[in-house]
């Protein structure tokens, strides 16, 4: 990976690191279990983000390398790459972040009743400097289509139902007899993204009805588990701020929760609530789309893209508020295949704003039993041993 890549994590030490304002140091006392660790908690020289989740944080920082196209390196001292602690140093980037955060907060606040209506991403759209020149380039030519931008309309076609677009869904999957049939299942295959040095590495999935599931990614640099118990979750990654961090309620939780569901969806009609339809005709590829919006236990929107032929979920795409904005993490779906009657997806491929992996499964075993353990909390992972050097 170049230094100048957009959207990239850059490697530490082994490690990966995505965009930090400094780490501090760990107090070796185990933070209360319900009460997730606020930014405040882990890192240093927070000065305008304080009062939010970790991982709201590190979503933040996405947002930021979403709309200005800069990476970890651009905004923070080079130096950091060698040493956790160098991210907490100020540099003129982070200085100006602050003041434009403000400023950004100020014009909502005096012109749109707070609600955040312009975000840095209004006015960079994914460039460093904003433009003040109209572009004849874009302006008469033909634009790409974005499915994830279409939106209701008044003027949106009368189309089926959301209940008649999961039911056709449930259909294409085998039917709700079939899915009630699969109570669980262990899978494995291979798993490939930034942490990963974009080499393929092995990945274990683990999954129990009706809303349990463990992913773990065994890396270079260490297992990398997310876990989901059917209440509470957690991330186990040497490449966190901290070691094991539990998922924060709202929209942390809600991302494992909706992977939980849609590994058995018997009941999707429960996994979100609130549905709407009524969205005007997209495309996926060539692959023409009914979608479908619900709204999680948490407050996010989700909508879910149905292969219009077919019936078959193409994409999810779910919506987290940050203090700067909305953070889009889009879910594709290809390559199903029948396991024990049902077709489930082999192929998934996960892109937000400062990542992107793709997961292929080789071998699933439906309807194994599967020790409670492997939903409890994880451990904190541990590095490999380091090979010494040959001579």
């Amino acid at each position: 990976m170049k230094l100048g890549s957009r959207r990239m994590i850059l490697p530490f030490m082994g490690t990966a690191i995505v965009c930090l304002q400094g780490v501090a140091p760990a107090s070796g006392q185990a933070a209360p279990e319900q009460k997730p660790l606020m930014v405040e908690d882990v890192f240093k020289n927070v000065q305008v983000l304080k009062g939010i989740p970790v991982n709201q944080f590190m979503q933040t920082m996405g947002f930021f390398s979403a709309s200005l196209g800069l990476n970890c390196t651009y905004c923070h001292v080079t130096e950091s790459l060698a040493n956790w602690e160098k991210f907490a140093e100020d540099v003129p980037l982070k200085r100006t972040a602050r003041r434009m955060i403000l400023m950004v907060n100020a014009i909502n606040k005096d012109n749109f009743q707070g609600r955040r209506v312009v975000t840095c991403y209004s006015c960079h759209h994914g460039g460093q400097r904003p433009k003040v020149i109209p572009s004849l380039a874009e302006q008469y030519s033909t634009p790409e289509e974005d499915p994830n931008e279409v939106e209701i309309t008044g003027q949106a076609p009368a189309g089926p139902s959301a209940d008649q677009i999961l039911d056709k869904y449930i259909q294409a999957l085998g039917g709700a007899q079939r899915l009630a049939g699969l109570t669980s299942f262990v899978a494995k295959g291979t798993y490939e993204g930034f942490e990963t040095f974009h080499m393929k590495v092995p990945l274990e999935v683990f999954a129990k009805a009706p809303a349990q599931r463990t992913t773990i990614v065994h890396t270079l640099q260490g297992n990398s588990t997310t876990t989901y118990d059917g209440r509470v979750g957690w991330v186990a990654a040497i490449d966190k701020p901290v070691p094991v961090l539990s998922l924060a309620a709202g929209d942390d939780l809600d991302g494992a929760k909706l992977d939980a569901d849609l590994s058995f969806p018997a009941r999707v009609n429960q996994a979100l609530t609130q549905w709407r339809v009524g969205f005007p005709a997209a495309f996926i590829g060539e692959r023409e789309t009914q979608i479908v919006q619900g709204t999680s236990t948490g407050g996010s929107r989700v909508k879910l893209y149905f292969d219009k032929e077919s019936g078959l979920l193409l994409r999810t795409v779910r919506y987290t508020a940050t203090p700067v904005g909305i953070v889009p993490t889009q879910t594709d779906y290809s390559d199903y295949r029948e396991v024990a009657g049902v077709k489930m997806p082999f192929h998934t491929v996960v892109t937000w704003t400062d990542g992107q992996a793709t997961t292929e499964l080789s071998e699933v075993q439906p309807n194994v039993p599967i020790d409670a353990a492997k939903f409890a909390k994880p451990s904190a992972p541990v590095a490999p041993p380091r090979k010494p050097a040959t001579q």
